[in-house]
């Protein structure tokens, strides 16, 4: 008997050319792997929730591109710990690379599972209804009657009877199926979802954020030299700011005067007029919290407010050489408004003079020491300001602060007794003169210029429409057989199947078969001889 060596197995511990490895993938194998696991729902959703707890940093700690001066506060309210925070960008959580990642990894994500999605669906709805089963007994709903009409006649009523669902007719039945919108609506959502994300992406890389402080009567034009903090978009220069300006012309704050919340808030109004352009005709708005003013594609919202006193300072050659309003901030969200500035007056003779200050709307005592004036309520029902002068270099050379005094390289002239308006403060040793004119009051304000804000809100309103059709829309197939039986009368089956668990469903098959049955009973006699459409021998399962 002749043998052959092809095909002859390998020695026990030997590889046979050219065989496959078992366990192991190619790099072609682990991109498919990765992409079928970064593509799935499950994923998805993980990432979308990472979204979701990598947004809490940002709303529970200061952000530098909202409020850069909270940032510093909680600097020095917290020298150890912020910097460890800064270390991981929790406050520039929205700029900061991880939450980058994780957003086009949810923005892949979505792609990955949102076009096999809807090309499926795609499908599906240029496809034809199923065709009926074989044995219709075995739905969850069932029923069968025998009728004298004729199968066709039979047929054509249960065509009509499934308008609302896309029919198709076959020889011997009728099958339909309704409840598409339901994929619709799923699809839609996903879509929207990633509009959602491409719009957010758009206002991050075109949009900007700028703050200023703006004091009663003073002006305001968009240009980057204007802005006390500028944010721009990783595709904003700065260049080619929307023209447009306005004026700050009164601000009025309301408190409550009485009661357990007195001293509390109870309305901030600002009167404003603006231009869309240079030249352009000038308009009117009444800027409020919430009520944002929106020109050029710019909202204005109101922050904040404060007191910024007016001072006149002669020097100690008899020359005015400070004449204006200083913005005072608010001390660590005091509830009476104790506020703190300084004046700078580097052009004064024969030194430089700086004046570090503060601002009490309503003096009175303080409960821990009454040697201490603070202020007892928000509003300036008694304006008086404190302050200590220092005489010498300011340092305007280096870069500085405006709302801070480097005393560094001054020598203190002194104090001076609690000031109201029109009180003037005569400096020690002829160094000069300061008048307390008065005060106005400023505003904080944010201009934020997003062009993603209305395609998110349009995609936001489409991700809702369509949950709504992915909660509400009920898919579901129906089918009506018509056949001659034995004694030469119709047979008439009904049968449905919905998708989802919902009682609905055989309510809806039920009246479809005993609508049908009443209708054959009026033109040809009908009778029930199965599980019939009052009920009796209907079968529901959980699919």
């Amino acid at each position: 008997m002749a043998t052959s060596t092809e095909g002859t197995a390998a020695p026990s511990g030997e590889k046979a050319e050219g065989a496959p490895t078992p366990g192991r993938l190619s790099p072609i194998g682990w991109a498919r792997w990765a992409w079928r696991i970064l593509t799935s729902m499950r994923t998805a959703l993980i990432l979308l929730f990472l979204l979701a707890v990598g947004a809490i940093p940002g709303s529970m700690l200061p952000q530098r591109v909202v409020n850069p001066d909270e940032v510093r506060l909680y600097y020095s309210e917290n020298p150890d710990l912020a910097p460890w925070l800064d270390r991981f960008y929790l406050f520039d959580v929205y700029s900061s690379p991880w939450y980058a990642a994780i957003f086009l990894l949810l923005f892949t994500s979505l792609i990955g599972c949102v076009i096999p999605r809807a090309a499926a669906h795609y499908r599906l709805l240029r496809s034809r209804p199923p065709k009926t089963p074989r044995n219709l007994g075995r739905m969850p709903y069932s029923a069968r009657f025998t009728t004298d009409a004729a199968p066709e006649q039979a047929l054509d009523e249960g065509a009509e009877l499934l308008k609302r669902y896309r029919t198709d007719r076959h020889a011997d039945s009728v099958s339909g199926e309704s409840g598409y919108l339901r994929e619709t609506g799923n699809v839609l959502f996903h879509v929207a979802l990633l509009g959602l994300l491409v719009a957010l992406a758009a206002g991050y890389v075109f949009g900007y954020r700028g703050n200023m402080l703006v004091v009663e009567g003073d002006s305001f034009a968009n240009t980057l030299p204007s802005y006390d903090a500028f944010h721009p978009g990783a595709a904003v220069d700065g260049e080619g700011l929307e023209p447009f300006s306005f004026t700050v012309h009164d601000f009025r704050a309301r408190f409550l005067q009485e009661g357990g919340f007195a001293g509390q808030a109870e309305s901030f109004e600002a009167d404003l007029t603006y231009r869309d352009a240079p030249g352009a005709e000038e308009q009117e708005h009444l800027l409020r919290v919430n009520h944002p003013l929106s020109v050029a594609g710019v909202q204005v919202y109101l922050l904040g407010h404060g007191y910024a006193p007016e001072f006149e300072v002669v020097d100690g050659e008899g020359d005015v050489v400070f004449d204006q309003p200083v913005p005072f901030l608010q001390r660590d969200n005091d509830p009476g408004f104790t506020s703190d500035g300084v004046v700078k007056v580097p052009d004064a003779l024969p030194e430089g003079l700086g004046f570090s200050g503060v601002f009490l709307p309503t003096p009175g005592e303080s409960p821990e020491d009454p040697d201490e004036l603070v202020s007892t309520f928000p509003d300036a029902t008694d304006p008086v300001v404190v302050l200590t002068a220092y005489q010498g270099d300011l340092g305007m050379k280096d870069p500085q602060s405006v709302y801070q005094l480097y005393t560094s390289r001054m020598d203190k002239v002194g104090e001076s007794e609690p000031m109201r308006p029109g009180d003037t403060w005569e400096l020690p040793d002829g160094a000069g003169t300061l008048k307390f004119t008065g005060y106005k009051e400023f505003v904080s304000l944010q201009m934020t210029h997003n062009p993603g804000r209305l395609p998110a809100l349009l995609f936001s309103s489409l991700a809702v429409l369509g949950l709504l059709g992915t909660l509400f829309v009920r898919p579901r197939r129906a089918w009506v057989r018509a056949t001659v039986g034995e004694d030469g009368r119709t047979v008439v089956e009904v049968a449905g199947l919905g998708k989802t668990e919902s009682a609905a469903n055989s309510q809806e098959f039920h009246r479809i078969a005993t609508e049908l049955r009443d209708r054959l009973r009026r033109t040809g006699g009908a009778e029930r001889t199965g599980g019939g459409p009052d009920g009796a021998g209907t079968r529901e399962s959980e699919e």
